[in-house]
């Protein structure tokens, strides 16, 4: 669970290969309890970022599943997406910077002139860079590709962040067109991982496990949260990740999914609930962790076991064809025969079993009842159950996970125990 700002190739199998590498690199990196960060060394100098004919690929299947569909070009903003795609790093302002992607044909970007050299740094495909000055109108630029490409009329799909003034200004600019909804052509894309972002997400997830180990043995009683989180940013920057996230919830805090504004400090029984991620070259992890510092109380012990078994049952439901509601559904099931909840109701577990991962923290589809779109190799979630009892505590574990042919995959495996969250 992503917490709001502020408070994740064959057969040994490549996927093993990763996983039985990564576990060796964590362990050189820890080695015994570390007393400064600097201890720690980069783990991820063999990264590889997406090369160029991914992104080609990426573009060919968008073009696909556009004539499919009916879509003669796709508009992408700045973003996530305009990164997947072509490489651009840009930041959204009220100055328009994206790409067209025709159904055939070459892509072309608009930005401003002042800005061109900036984005062609990162230009990973195309070479068509279309400029306007500060009175001009940029959406006049894209009507001109469009033409360009001999598109005089038809239909023009929108990625489906993109802002409304964007789109007014698109729909005034190129009236020959109509303005639909370009979700199904990214989603078809974004959703299914290919083994090189999957091996992205699995380093990601190693750099917050072996960062979440170091926080672990070097925690002292009186900590702010704020403390904590400090800690976990350093760690993750010395393991070489870029740190997204780290929301750190201590004591009855831990009851409330995004905590409260009620200072909280480490003491003895209280609860930790931490909940960090980091990106690899783009790719993010996601993971959640709840212990206790010093000796749990059996009912402390006794979530925190419904909640594990939660997760292992979310693992034994996610399999190919299976509606991606059902695994909600099935932990969900099971928490109520244990007395929580009904539904979405506290105490029990009042947020959805899971979202989907990828280059950003939360993306579609998610683990939630009623969610029917059936579960695909290369497909990532978190499984991140929980149970809130308000004014006590909270237990939420989460660890991302991948479909396959032959079931799941985690990146990162389930926490042991209360005693030893990390083996």
């Amino acid at each position: 669970m992503q917490p709001k700002p502020g408070s994740s190739i064959g057969a040994m199998n490549k996927r093993e290969f990763l996983k039985l590498s990564a576990a060796a690199g964590v362990s050189a990196a820890l080695g015994t309890t570390a007393s400064a960060t600097d201890e720690l060394r980069d783990i991820t100098g063999d990264a590889v970022p997406i090369g160029v004919d991914e992104r080609h690929a990426r573009i060919e299947k968008a073009q696909r599943l556009m004539r499919e569909q009916g879509i003669d070009a796709l508009l992408v903003e700045a973003g996530s997406s305009l990164i997947y795609f072509t490489g651009v790093r840009w930041w959204r302002s009220e100055r328009f910077t994206g790409v067209i992607i025709p159904a055939d044909g070459e892509l072309a970007y608009v930005t401003p002139y002042f800005e061109e050299p900036s984005v062609r740094e990162s230009m990973a495909v195309g070479d068509d860079v279309r400029t306007w000055h500060e009175h001009e109108n940029p959406f006049d630029l894209v009507a001109g590709i469009l033409a360009d490409r001999g598109l005089k009329s038809g239909t023009i799909g929108i990625e489906e962040t993109v802002r409304h003034f964007i789109v007014d200004g698109v729909q005034e600019a190129a009236r020959g067109f109509r303005v639909v909804s370009g979700k199904d052509v990214v989603r078809g894309c974004r959703m299914i991982k290919t083994p090189p972002e999957l091996a992205l997400m699995q380093k990601a997830n190693d750099v917050t496990i072996a960062a979440y180990r170091y926080v672990y043995e070097n925690l002292d009683k009186d900590m702010l949260p704020g403390d904590i989180s400090a800690l976990m940013g350093s760690a993750t920057r010395a393991l070489g990740g870029q740190p997204q996230f780290s929301s750190v919830l201590l004591n009855d805090a831990s009851a409330y999914p995004h905590g409260t504004r009620q200072t909280q400090r480490l003491r003895n029984g209280g609860i930790i609930l931490m909940d960090c991620g980091c990106a690899v070259h783009d790719y993010e992890s996601d993971i959640s962790r709840t212990w206790v510092f010093g000796e749990p109380t059996p009912k402390q012990r006794d979530v925190w076991n419904t909640v594990k078994r939660g997760q292992e049952l979310a693992l034994e439901t996610a399999t190919v064809g299976t509606p991606a509601g059902r695994v909600d559904d099935v932990v969900r099931a099971f928490y109520e025969s244990k007395g929580y909840g009904p539904g979405y109701r506290t105490p029990g577990l009042s947020h959805r079993l899971g979202h989907g991962i990828g280059m950003d923290g939360h993306e579609p589809i998610n683990f939630v009842h009623g969610e029917e779109t059936r579960l695909a190799p290369g497909m990532c979630f978190s499984n991140e159950p929980g149970i809130y009892i308000f004014g006590e505590f909270g237990v939420r574990l989460e660890d991302c996970l991948y479909i396959t042919e032959d079931g799941p995959r985690l990146f990162s495996a389930l926490a042991p125990s209360i005693d030893g969250p990390f083996g």
